[in-house]
C-alpha cells in the first residue's frame, strides 16, 4: 500500500481450520459436519472485517516463511491488508488454530500460537525504527492489540514509550488469556473489548451482566471497556457512564471470529464519525449478520 495505515493490528495472525456440525454434541461425540480452513487470528480477524468496512490495517505479527505462510500473505494481499512490516522468523511455522463448534455453539478450540509467542517483541520492531514511529515519535493512531501475546511482553506494552500516544483497542484472545490484560487496564489510551467471563476473570469477579461486567473493570481502573454478553447484549463504560444495548435476535450459525467481529465494526463505527450509541449499535449489528452465517461469503 501506498497509503499510510489507518490501524495497526498487533497479535495472531493464522489458519482457521473449524469444524462445524448443525447437530448438538459432546465429548467424543464423532458427527458429520463441515470443516473449513480460512485466514484467522485476532489480529487477522480484526483487519478483514475493518478491510470489509474500507478502512486500510497493517499487519504485525509473525508469520513462517513455508508454504502455509505464503498462503496467508497472497490471502492478505487479495483482501487489501498490508503485511510489509509482519516479521518473518526462518525457523517458526506458521501458527494455526483449531476448533469444534456444534449446534449449541463452541464445544472445543486449541490455539497454536507457539510461533507467535517465540517471536516475541521482534513483532513490535517498525513502532521503533522508525518505519512506523520511534520512542522519541510514538505512533499516535489506532492500534488493535490481541491478548495472543504473552503476559511478559503485554506487560512491556503497557509502560512502552513507542504506544504511550497510541488509541490502543485491546481483545483478550479468549477466556483463558483474558488476565494476560491486566497490565494493560491503567493505560490512558486503552479501551479493552471483553465478554462478561473475560472481565469477570480480569477483575476477580462474577458479573452476571454485560453492565455488571463494565462496572468491575472501570473500578479495577480501566479507562473505557465494551462488554459483550451474548445474546443479552453489550454495554460501553467509560469516563461519562455507562451505556447498554440490546443483542439482535438471529439463528446461531457460528461463533468462532464473532467477537473480533463486534471489535472490528465498533472501531470502524467511531473512525467514520459515529457517534458513541450509533457505533454501538452498528458493532452489535455487525455481529448479527456475523453470527447468523449472513455475511459467511464477505
Amino acid at each position: 500500500m501506498s497509503e499510510r495505515a489507518d490501524i495497526l493490528c498487533i497479535g495472531s495472525v493464522l489458519w482457521d481450520v473449524i469444524g462445524r456440525s448443525p447437530a448438538p454434541m459432546r465429548m467424543g461425540a464423532d458427527m458429520p459436519g463441515r470443516i473449513s480452513r480460512l485466514p484467522g487470528g485476532v489480529a487477522l480477524n480484526i483487519a478483514m472485517t475493518l478491510a470489509r468496512f474500507g478502512m486500510r490495517p497493517a499487519l504485525l505479527s509473525a508469520i513462517g516463511r513455508d508454504e502455509a505462510g505464503e498462503e496467508l500473505l497472497a490471502a492478505c494481499a487479495r483482501m487489501g491488508i498490508e503485511t510489509a512490516h509482519v516479521h518473518r522468523p526462518e525457523a517458526l511455522p506458521t501458527d494455526i488454530y483449531m476448533a469444534i463448534e456444534g449446534a449449541g455453539g463452541l464445544v472445543a478450540a486449541i490455539a497454536d500460537a507457539h510461533s507467535l509467542e517465540a517471536a516475541g517483541d521482534a513483532i513490535l520492531a517498525p513502532l521503533e525504527d522508525g518505519r512506523l514511529g520511534s520512542r522519541a515519535a510514538p505512533w499516535a493512531g489506532l492500534i488493535a492489540l490481541d491478548g495472543n501475546l504473552t503476559e511478559a511482553l503485554l506487560a512491556d506494552i503497557a509502560g512502552r514509550e513507542s504506544f504511550e500516544r497510541a488509541d490502543l483497542r485491546v481483545a483478550p484472545a479468549s477466556p483463558g488469556k483474558a488476565r494476560r490484560l491486566a497490565p494493560l487496564l491503567g493505560h490512558p489510551g486503552a479501551t479493552l473489548y471483553v465478554n462478561c467471563e473475560e472481565a469477570g476473570l480480569i477483575t476477580g469477579t462474577t458479573p452476571a451482566t454485560a453492565r455488571e461486567g463494565a462496572e468491575a473493570l472501570l473500578a479495577a481502573g480501566a479507562r473505557r471497556v465494551l462488554v459483550t454478553d451474548g445474546a443479552n447484549g453489550a454495554a460501553e463504560g467509560g469516563p461519562e457512564g455507562i451505556r447498554f444495548a440490546p443483542a439482535l435476535r438471529v439463528s446461531v450459525a457460528r461463533v468462532t471470529g464473532a467477537g473480533d467481529t463486534f471489535m472490528a465494526a465498533h472501531i470502524a463505527a467511531e473512525a467514520a464519525g459515529a457517534a458513541p450509541g450509533e457505533a454501538l449499535a452498528r458493532a452489535l449489528a455487525a455481529a448479527a449478520r456475523y453470527v447468523s452465517g449472513e455475511d459467511a461469503d464477505a
